[in-house]
């Protein structure tokens, strides 16, 4: 045997090869860290989140959320005596039809020119108000006459709207008796006719709708339950309490006419008249701020008129500017109705016809 054959025997590979695999074994025999030991540990938390479900709600409409009570503006005690109002040039005058007050007293507050009228003690907010029973009804301050309701006449409109590219006609039908009353308004083009129709009493405080209805393709109507003090809607939208001196969106304009036929003195410019005003739907408290006279040139002729506005409160409140007209017992001459997408209807006085049939 030569030295190479004794460094490659049989005896010693046998060895060397025993040798690794008992290293090999050993390295696999030792034990791996887990990746949990491996740096620092961490601790996993959770946390619930409450959602804030009042944002979900909606803001809340400030049609019908009670102002605080300015300060600048002290209400003036009405005069029990007498139901005449003393002013000078230089006063504003605030005039609240659903004022608390009894039958012949004035619900009035005044402010300085330097200061804008303001509104006082509106109806509370109407979620306040389905929470409330029902109050009996109350006699407002002696603002309308009855004996100045325009006598019974159908009156013609030329109607124009950025909607249509032509005109349209519109004609409102008037009929009172001295105890039940009927307004009709309908606008239209061969015989397609959106109509609404207001009707009720006459009371000594003018008038006392009993059922309002608006109708184009289908009819939703709001009843007046005075003997419950509250509005029902036939669409199924949440009771409200009826306000004294409420009236619909139909007869608010023949209530104003008669209030400023009663006594055109007592609202000068800038004078605040608030209405609850119950649309088909809903209720809400519309006010009115009287302008100044207008001489309006319409299809008919040039006619004078005295302007009230009502002007948007929320987002989506309409804008309805009347021209009420002397001659015409203070019934509209023209009638402007403008939707906040700036869409508007504008009714222009065309003609007067007396209407001389009996109230059905």
């Amino acid at each position: 045997m030569t030295s190479a054959d004794s460094v490659f025997s049989p005896r010693l590979f046998t060895t060397l090869t025993a040798v690794v695999l008992l290293a090999h074994l050993a390295v696999l025999r030792t034990p791996v860290p887990s990746v949990h030991q491996i740096g620092p540990s961490y601790v996993f938390t959770t946390r619930s989140i409450e959602p804030d479900l009042s944002r979900l709600a909606g803001p809340q409409r400030a049609a019908v959320t009670k102002p605080p009570r300015s300060k600048s503006m002290p209400s003036v005690p009405a005069n029990t005596d007498s139901p005449k109002l003393t002013q000078t040039p230089d006063d504003n005058v605030n005039v609240n039809v659903n004022a608390d007050q009894p039958a012949g007293n004035e619900a009035l507050t005044r402010s300085s020119r330097s200061e804008p009228a303001t509104v006082q003690d509106e109806p509370a907010a109407q979620t306040d108000q389905l929470a409330m029973p029902p109050q009996r009804l109350r006699e407002y301050a002696a603002l309308a006459s009855a004996d100045r309701l325009p006598g019974s006449v159908l009156m013609k409109y030329q109607v124009e709207t950025n909607k249509f590219p032509y005109k349209l006609n519109a004609e409102l039908l008037w009929q009172q008796d001295g105890k039940n009353y009927e307004a009709r308004l309908a606008i239209g083009l061969l015989g397609q006719n959106r109509v609404q129709t207001s009707r009720g009493q006459i009371g000594s405080q003018g008038l006392e709708p009993i059922r309002f209805s608006d109708k184009y393709r289908s009819e939703v109507a709001a009843h007046f339950v005075r003997e419950k003090g509250k509005v029902t809607f036939s669409a199924n939208t949440p009771d409200v309490p009826l306000l004294a001196g409420a009236q619909d969106r139909l007869s608010v304009m023949i209530e104003l006419a008669a209030m400023i036929a009663s006594a055109p003195k007592q609202y000068p410019p800038a004078t605040t008249i608030t209405i609850q005003t119950i649309g088909p739907r809903d209720a809400d408290t519309w006010l009115f701020t009287v302008g100044e006279t207008e001489t309006l040139s319409l299809p008919n002729g040039a006619q004078a008129t005295l302007k009230l506005v009502r002007n948007p409160r929320q987002e989506f409140d309409q804008k309805v500017e009347l021209w009420l007209a002397p001659a015409l017992d203070y019934l509209p001459a023209r009638i402007r109705i403008t939707e906040p997408n700036g869409d508007f209807i504008d009714q222009k006085w065309l003609s007067t016809d007396a209407v001389v049939e009996p109230l059905k």
